[in-house]
């Protein structure tokens, strides 16, 4: 399910004069989706910041540069705020 349309798919089952299971079911589909790509999103974030630890351990330049850019761009496309240490 798209992100960008779970609450307006959400409103649109509730507003079809769905029972209330149907709309039970399918929020539980839109906060299941939700906690999925959340979970996602760190498990990228963790591994893309190991990269960027190992390229500053081995002071390469390039692939911090590159690893760095990755989550810049990732975060932004998925518009989430980096957090730092």
């Amino acid at each position: 399910m798209n992100n960008n349309n779970s609450y307006a798919e959400f409103l649109k089952a509730v507003g079809n004069n769905s029972t209330s299971l149907q709309a039970e079911l399918l929020l539980n589909e839109i906060y299941w989706d939700l906690f999925l790509q959340h979970i996602h999103w760190e498990q990228t974030q963790s591994r893309i910041m190991l990269l960027i630890d190992d390229a500053l351990d081995q002071n390469d330049n390039e692939a911090f540069d590159l690893y760095t850019q990755q989550l810049l761009d990732i975060s932004q496309e998925h518009g989430y705020e980096l957090k730092t240490k």
